[in-house]
Parts: C-alpha cells; structure tokens; sequence
C-alpha cells in the first residue's frame, strides 16, 4: 500500500496536516451506536480526553511519538481508544460506528508515530454541565440514515445503484455492464449490513442463457433498528412481506426504519431500509425475477476480503460471463424482429436495449422487453448522475476496494460532536 507518511491521506487528498478537532470529526460516527454495543461510550471518553488538545494545540506541533506535548496526549488518548474498541468488539460487529473508528484509530496512530505500547489517558472527568452551557442539540434519529447524514454534512450522502434484469445482465456498482452465464445460487451483495443472493436457471433446454428465479435478501440485525429480516421471492410467488409474516422492522424502536410496499401484488415488490440508506426493488416479468438497488457508499462497502464475490461489487467474474460472439448466435426469434421489438421501449440502443435484443431473440418472449424498460426506468430514479444512465456492454471492470481500504475514508460519514455538546 506504500509509505503512508509519505502518500497523501484517503482523508486529506490534498496531503496537508488536519487538525485534531477535524480528525475528529471525520473519525466518528454516532448515529448508529446502540444499547449493546459500547462505542458510543468509547467516542465520548476519546474526544473528552483530547478536548484540550483541540483547544490549545496547533497542526504544526512536531509528533514526538507519544513523549510529550499535543502528539503525546494524542498517543495517550488513543491507545485508550484502542482499548475501549477491543473491549466491546464482541457486542459491536456489524456496527459502522466501530467500524470506523477502528480503521480511524489505526490511522491517526501510524500518522503521529505512536506505539501501541505505552501510558493512556486518565479515565474522563464526571461532573455537571459548564454554567451556561446551551441546550443540547437534539440528535439526529439513528434509524433515518439521509435525515442524519444530512443533518451532520449539510448535504445530502453519496449512493450506488446496481441491477440485474433478464438473462440475467448486471449492470454493477461501477456502471460496468454484463451478460452472464451464472446458474445456481449467486450473491449480489454481501457485506455487514445485506446479503442478496440470486438463483438462476437456463432459459431453455441446452442455453447457456440464464434467468433469475429466485432472489433471497437478509437485512442482518442492527440492534437499535430492526430485528434480523428475511425476504424470499420466487417465479409465480413475490410476497408483499417478510418469511416471518411482518411487513417492517419487528418492535424495536425503529423497526418502522425497513418496510415493504406494493403497488402491484404480485410483480412489483419495494423495500425501505431507512436505516441503511436503501431501496430494493424488485419485479417479476417473463417468468424470470429483476432485481435493483440504491444503497448509499458506506453500506455498499462494508465488506472484508473474505466477502469479495459479490456481482453488484464486481460484475460476473470473467469465466461466467457471456462474450460477444455467444449474445449474437441466432435465437428463437430473429435478430432483426427482436430489435423492432425493443425500440419501440428503448429508442437509445445502449446497453439496455441490446440486453433486451438478446433477451427476446433467445427466449421467443417478447415480454422480455418490459424487464429492459423497467430496469432503465429504475436506473433512472436511483442515479444520481443520469449522465452515466446509458451504458454500453463491458466485458471487464475493476472491483470495488474492500471496507478494509476504504473504510477509513467511507465509513467515518458522521460526527461525534453533537453527541456530547
């Protein structure tokens, strides 16, 4: 990864040296901590501990490694950080909070040159409010993710749309654009907050072409929002609810956060993961099940090495992925009627249409085309750069780097501070 005293920061592009109160604010996030995992706690403790340090201290005092001065109260400050995080690990996994300050820790202490070794801060002082102290702003609601992050940044937060329609083609968190072979059970997604898995089976006897039949999605625990939930959908059978029976969250306190609506049962199914940042939507048409994402970038990248096979990350991997040569062999129907078919729908020919060309060409159905409009139509609301709306096939594309290179930079989104004002 090369000498970070030496490569500009992923937090500080520009290389220049932050000050302690701006590492701090980009190190921590507090919406997400909940009863049972203690990082909250940690967070507090950490920026009491080094409120001095951001009052009196200046970004161009020398880093002694931890022997004295701003540096060495930082290093003191830190390795109790460290450990307050390994002490409630067990309790916080999954959680983007200790996420982000672990990666944070790491960090700032490779930057002013601390051993891991050493004295830490005294435990913080107790004692009533500072005589005329404002009121404490009201913190934001750690299940409404836009709502929070906008009330921290002022803006609103950055999001990922991925897509897999018809043959199934994915269209990735990269507007990489495939046409696979895949058949079996594949994930679309799998990282500390959602797991989607798709099931594919050849469209005709001896196809190499595939279509999805079956889309399994795990909205995994978060202690303050919503109780584990599992939604399954299959050809023929698209639930408006959870395998449990429920249509949100369960009875925490922000169980609303993850709701399922339908506008119409049975082919179009949408789920509401406030609390995440995410919409889900997906559709059957053609005998075959569509699926669409837009899940903001922390979510999306909240993954480790071990969870690097993912389609919506990466796209199909190579060896199941459809050359050129395969999508133009003549199908059920002619190539020429196919395309009549798909125009009338698609009058750009991007990516979309020619999916939707080979769709209805191998399967002889043109209902095909409506699975390649509706997945435009999605992209459409979920991009927030329409610019990159139309895409043209790809057979490569670089992968999403893993949380373990990004989560520093993706994953420390919020801020402390009005926490503990």
């Amino acid at each position: 990864m090369g000498d970070r005293g030496q490569a500009p920061s992923p937090w500080f592009p520009h290389g220049g040296t932050p000050t302690l109160s701006t590492l701090t604010l980009l190190l921590l996030l507090c919406g997400q901590a909940h009863s049972q995992c203690k990082i909250l706690r940690c967070n507090a403790e950490y920026v009491s501990s080094t409120l001095n340090l951001r009052e009196g201290g200046s970004p161009g005092t020398p880093r002694g490694g931890g022997r004295g001065g701003v540096s060495g109260g930082l290093c003191r400050a830190l390795r109790s950080y460290a450990l307050c995080t390994r002490r409630t690990a067990r309790t916080c996994r999954g959680d983007l909070a200790f996420h982000s300050a672990v990666h944070g820790i790491e960090d700032l202490m490779i930057q002013h040159n601390c051993s891991r070794q050493g004295p830490t801060a005294p435990p913080p002082a107790r004692g009533p409010a500072l005589p005329g102290a404002g009121p404490v702003p009201p913190t934001p609601d750690p299940c409404d993710y836009e709502a929070r992050f906008f009330r921290l940044h002022g803006r609103a937060p950055g999001f990922l749309h991925c897509a897999s329609f018809g043959d199934p083609h994915v269209r990735s968190f990269h507007h990489h654009f495939h046409t696979c072979r895949v058949q079996g059970a594949w994930p679309l997604l799998d990282n500390d907050f959602l797991f989607v898995q798709a099931t594919s089976s050849p469209v005709a006897s001896g196809a190499n072409a595939t279509t999805t039949r079956k889309i399994t999605i795990i909205f995994k625990n978060m202690q303050e929002c919503i109780d584990q939930k599992v939604y399954q959908a299959e050809v023929d059978n698209l639930p408006a609810a959870f395998e449990d029976g429920s249509v949100n969250g369960g009875d925490r306190p922000g169980g609303s956060s993850l709701s399922i609506q339908t506008a119409n049962p049975g082919s179009h199914v949408e789920i509401r993961a406030a609390y995440i940042g995410t919409t889900i939507i997906i559709r059957q048409t053609a005998g075959q099940l569509s699926f669409s994402i837009r899940v903001a970038e922390d979510v999306a990248r909240a993954f480790s090495a071990e969870q690097d096979l993912q389609l919506c990350v990466g796209g199909c991997p190579p060896s199941q992925r459809l050359s050129r040569s395969e999508r133009n062999r003549r199908g059920a129907i002619a190539v020429d009627t196919a395309r009549r078919l798909c125009k009338e729908g698609l009058p750009v020919e991007d990516a979309y249409f020619q999916s939707c060309v080979f769709d209805v060409s191998v399967s002889g159905d043109p209902n095909f085309t409506v699975a390649a409009q509706t997945a435009l139509d999605d992209a459409r609301v979920f991009l927030a750069d329409l610019e990159k709306l139309h895409l043209f096939p790809s057979d490569a594309g670089p992968p999403l780097v893993p949380a373990t290179v990004l989560g520093p930079l993706l994953s420390g989104l919020f801020v402390l501070w009005l926490c503990i004002q």
